[in-house]
């Protein structure tokens, strides 16, 4: 008779964050595994950032190296303060967030909240801009260390580690909640025209602290230096310098401070990102769609288009229309272009930070100073950034691109129909920007040369965008987050921006110079001129990028594939 064997259950081991650190690891190398280019865009911006952690580490180490214990608690406080907010809003405006470990995944794991936040946590660490950060702030280690001793380089060190995590739980946590409001349509579109003003106004503000410099009294900029130090931005960051200066008792609050602030972040973002993992709630039943004249077909067509052929070109533009107004990431992009493009033209031509800071006076000066050659510049700079958004235009379709693969749509069609789509939101705001600006100058006059500008520099942007967005595409991950962004993807995004902005202006440059050295003859043929220049160059563009796109779409929709 058999006798039963009654084998022991195996122990279940417990998940650490080192098992997150190692899944990381290796799902960037299976990425990077036969791609090429990515590697070589990582090692690029590994670069990047080692050459900017190490100015950044010099900076925040000088008034150590020099022996100035005066300013090391004012550079300490507003450089901390700087990473900080940096961290905060950054992923929200401009790289995205890095998702290769994607939250929604470990949804039907058996994984605790706590177990799922600090695995993930130490999964953020190993990133480039991490990297980077740790670098810059270890600046402030040898700050203290020159001015207090090793007891003060080991709080500074201690401080620079936990404000190094309260960065990214600060950027995790926001970008999280802003993912679960995001969830509704309304609150939707509300905070993506918040965040693209947010974003269209970074270079305000800089020129408002550029204006400030100029006139603070060095004595007061000391007393806001010591207020910033007892907040969360700046807590960490001081507390090796007051170790330095002798006020023990103050760093070790500020010490409390800090470490209080990452649990109340990593509460909330454990918070936002269960319910982020749920998933979408339904939001109320259906709505009958209206009958329109014309059948089914005539209801896929917005107003606007109206006059679109019902043919593979019109079905694009009607598409492509619908996405532009309906997607908040393409409707996000829109708005900072019209922020933008009417801040940057008015800030140059009325003097700058001169402007800021001497008003009504520098106002007069600069409407005196500004010439047709300066507005040409500032025109060029708004079409180029306006034709920017194209720079990935299929990476926002995703794998949905393989139903234009597979309905054989030419390439040529393909992007004269994206253009059109995407002109019909921007020329209507290159219009107002010429007009306002014209008024603003008080140089009615100058609205030919205006536009000649603007338009040719937008035509000419649309054609290399052409370019870039079919041999540069990369993709864009299905997550819930919608900053979020592969890994390696936000160097690429930056740098396909550098390509397209010189690219659009080394080619409308002509424009610039004609308009410095024609004199009153350019005023009457620079907007026919621009007009032509840049519509022919859109449709050259287009042609030729086509060709390419035609021999490209396999290679192209997977590189806008996401890939799991």
């Amino acid at each position: 008779m058999a006798v039963p064997v009654t084998v022991p259950e195996r122990p279940a081991r417990r998940v650490s964050p080192w098992h997150f650190v190692r899944l990381k690891l290796r799902v960037l190398g299976n990425n990077f595994r036969g791609q090429t280019w990515r590697v070589a865009l990582f090692v690029l911006g590994l670069l990047f950032g080692l050459w900017f952690a190490a100015v950044g580490f010099f900076l925040l180490a000088a008034p150590g190296l020099a022996g100035e214990s005066r300013y090391a608690l004012m550079i300490a406080a507003f450089g901390g303060g700087v990473l900080t907010l940096s961290w905060l809003l950054l992923p929200l405006v401009f790289f995205g967030v890095d998702e290769t470990l994607d939250p929604a995944r470990f949804a039907l794991l058996p994984l605790s909240r706590r177990t799922l936040v600090t695995g993930l946590l130490a999964a953020a660490l190993v990133s480039v801009p991490a990297l980077a950060t740790a670098i810059t702030a270890a600046g402030l280690v040898v700050t203290a260390g020159a001015l207090g001793g090793w007891a003060a380089a080991l709080v500074g060190a201690l401080g620079v580690v936990v404000g190094l995590l309260v960065c990214l739980a600060g950027a995790r946590a926001l970008t999280s909640a802003f993912a679960t409001m995001l969830r509704s349509r309304r609150v939707r579109d509300l905070a993506a025209v918040l965040l693209a003003v947010l974003a269209a106004l970074l270079g305000p503000l800089q020129l408002l602290v550029l204006a400030a410099v100029r006139q603070t009294d060095w004595d007061r900029l000391d007393g806001v230096a010591r207020v910033v130090g007892w907040t969360p931005f700046g807590a960490p960051w001081t507390a090796g310098v007051d170790v330095a200066q002798g006020r023990t008792g103050a760093a070790v609050v500020k010490l409390l401070i800090a470490v209080a602030t990452l649990g109340v972040l990593l509460f909330w973002w454990s918070r936002s990102l269960e319910s982020a993992m749920v998933g979408t709630a339904s939001s109320g039943p259906a709505r009958t769609p209206r009958a329109v004249a014309g059948g089914a077909v005539a209801q896929l067509f917005p107003r606007a288009v109206g006059w679109a052929r019902r043919d593979r070109f019109g079905a694009i533009v009607a598409r492509e229309c619908r996405y532009w107004w309906r997607d908040a990431r393409r409707r996000a992009n829109l708005i900072t272009v019209a922020v933008v493009g009417v801040f940057v033209p008015l800030m140059v031509n009325l003097g700058g930070p001169a402007f800021l800071s001497e008003g009504g006076a520098a106002f007069d000066q600069a409407t005196a100073d500004s010439s047709p050659a300066m507005v040409s510049l500032t025109m060029v700079f708004v079409g180029a950034l306006a034709s920017l958004t194209l720079a990935n235009q299929f990476g926002f379709d995703g794998s949905s691109f393989a139903a234009n693969v597979v309905a054989g749509v030419p390439g040529r069609v393909e992007l004269r129909a994206r253009m059109a789509a995407f002109s019909i939101y921007v020329v209507p705001m290159l219009l107002v920007i010429a007009v306002a600006l014209a008024v603003v100058l008080g140089r009615p006059e100058w609205l030919g040369v205006m536009g000649g500008a603007l338009f040719a520099a937008y035509g000419c942007g649309l054609a290399i965008n052409a370019f870039v967005s079919v041999l540069g595409a990369y993709s864009l991950p299905e997550s819930s987050n919608p900053f979020a962004l592969n890994s390696g993807a936000g160097f690429t995004k930056g740098l396909l921006t550098l390509v397209s902005m010189v690219g659009s202006a080394v080619v409308a440059v002509p424009f610039v110079v004609a308009a410095a050295l024609l004199g009153d003859v350019w005023l009457w043929l620079a907007l026919p001129v621009g007009l032509a220049y840049g519509g022919g160059a859109a449709l050259l563009g287009a042609y030729m990028a086509g060709d390419t796109l035609d021999h490209r779409q396999p290679e192209l929709l997977a590189n806008v594939t996401p890939r799991r």
